[in-house]
């Protein structure tokens, strides 16, 4: 008996298959120089389609993803029967108006259509404000009619705050979550139910190696490998507790598929799309190698019952956590990223700000508020290897960021001092002293929290004072100093 397909109402006017068919590996098939048949490729979606998976989820660095989906929307009787999502990931840098305009365009001319389903943004460098901006000029595209809706791509729950507080409608986050990947479970899920963003699970069955094929296989090496897929999610379970780990997973998940019926991959999709905020789970296909359209539909015959939840979880009090919050490993140390590193993302990551030369030695930097020029002072400054930033609100151009949320506008004044910092040619773990000034002293348990989540690592000096603020719309301002480990150097 097959099931019907369930379905998220992902937001007005937009309705997803919660099993969402994801088109990443197009790059890999495509790489060393291969190619795929786009109207071969497109044939081979029509199934996923007929079965009801009619969610597809692609992005423009996803080789010609976004082409073959596009010939799936021209064929006779698709539209309006199949939802096309895609991402936007630009490279670090500044980004104009007119680049945020040209890459939906692109996206646009690639997939044959008006509008796009949901345009989903991801961010590299949270201390370069330019992904607000961003932000708000992808939502300007919406109200033009050229996006449906404006969602991220790995983002923290902290940046997703900001955005959210900001005044940007985001619908939904795609992050890495799956049995091997819990931080979702640390903040986000509670943060997307209040603002009802739903969550995008990628992941889920990390790379296939949460299926039947490596229950009892022997540890693999490098060579082992196939995908981008596998090296990434080998990186992620040698984090949770390595090969042994892994198994005894594997294991668990083979006792509860056997007992409902199903398959291990069923059943490691059906635990991450049962968890409250998550709007839907996306499965990577190879189209013309392994769809697996069938054992997909066998996640909608079952449920996973109390004891088998309890089977799961159990297992997974064994397991070491990933570091950070979602999306992080795009960003931090460990990158659990294919290579290991952000080398096939990234070149570099330049500087937020400009640097001026000052009197006797010194090297200044603005951020560009309007305060900086009526106030005659510069947001930091660096004598040696002192550093010095200047009282910091949540300004941005003629924004507050944040809203009336304390974290968020914290939040965003640490970026923007850490921003202030790298161009100086240092950064937050060089912080030795750091001042806050709160409007209301009933804030103070959320200001610590914040600082700790940012500080905790680094533990400088600290000092917490009740001040009234210049602004009403200030809730909070912040002063670091610095002491750089590295030597000031010409363009650093």
């Amino acid at each position: 008996m097959q099931s019907e397909v369930e379905r998220c109402q992902l937001a007005d006017g937009l309705s997803i298959s919660r099993v969402l068919t994801g088109l990443w590996q197009i790059t890999d098939m495509e790489r060393n120089g291969r190619t795929v048949d786009p109207a071969a490729a497109e044939a081979l979606m029509h199934p996923y389609v007929e079965a009801g998976l009619t969610t597809f989820d692609m992005a423009d660095h996803y080789g010609s993803a976004e082409i073959i989906a596009g010939r799936l929307l021209r064929s006779p009787g698709m539209a309006g029967k199949v939802q096309l999502l895609t991402k936007w990931v630009p490279k670090p840098g500044a980004i104009s108006r007119q680049d945020v305009r040209d890459a939906v365009q692109l996206s646009l001319e690639r997939m044959c259509t008006n509008r796009i389903d949901l345009l989903q943004f991801h961010a590299w460098d949270y201390a370069n404000p330019v992904w607000l901006d961003a932000l708000f000029w992808l939502q300007e595209l919406r109200d033009e009619g050229l996006i449906r809706h404006v969602g991220v791509t790995n983002f923290d729950a902290a940046h997703l705050r900001i955005a959210l507080h900001s005044g940007i409608d985001i619908v939904s986050n795609q992050v890495c979550f799956s049995l091997l990947d819990q931080r979702a479970k640390k903040g986000m899920l509670d943060l997307c139910l209040e603002h009802n963003v739903k969550l995008l699970a990628y992941g889920t069955l990390a790379g296939g190696f949460l299926t039947e094929r490596w229950l009892g296989r022997p540890e693999p090496d490098g060579a082992d490998l196939e995908t981008y897929s596998q090296m990434k999610y080998r990186r992620f379970i040698d984090a949770v507790g390595g090969w042994g780990f892994l198994q005894s997973l594997l294991q668990v998940l083979r006792d509860v598929a056997q007992r409902a019926g199903v398959s291990m991959a069923n059943v490691a999709s059906r635990y991450i799309l049962d968890q409250p905020g998550v709007g839907g789970v996306i499965i990577g296909a190879r189209l013309g190698q392994s769809e697996h359209v069938q054992d997909t539909l066998r996640l909608f015959q079952f449920k996973l019952d109390r004891e088998s939840r309890a089977m799961i979880e159990d297992v997974l009090t064994a397991k070491h956590a990933i570091p950070g919050d979602c999306g992080d490993e795009y960003r931090k140390p460990p990158f659990l990223t294919a290579s290991g590193d952000l080398s096939d993302h990234v070149e570099s990551l330049p500087v937020p700000y400009t640097r001026v030369p000052g009197k006797n030695g010194r090297l200044h930097v603005n951020t560009g508020t309007s305060w900086e020029t009526v106030g005659g002072f510069c947001r930091a400054v660096r004598i040696g290897d002192r550093i010095l930033v200047s009282g910091t609100t949540s300004t941005h151009g003629d924004r507050v960021i944040g809203g009336e949320d304390i974290a968020a506008q914290l939040h965003f004044v640490i970026d923007k001092i850490e921003g202030t910092l790298r161009t100086l040619g240092s950064g937050l773990d060089d912080v030795v002293r750091t001042r806050i000034y709160l409007r209301n002293l009933a804030d103070w348990q959320t200001v610590a929290r914040v600082h700790g989540m940012r500080f905790s690592k680094t533990l400088p000096a600290n000092t917490t004072i009740r001040a009234d603020l210049v602004g009403d719309e200030y809730l909070v301002e912040m002063e670091v100093e610095a002491v750089a480990r590295r030597p000031e150097r010409d363009g650093a």
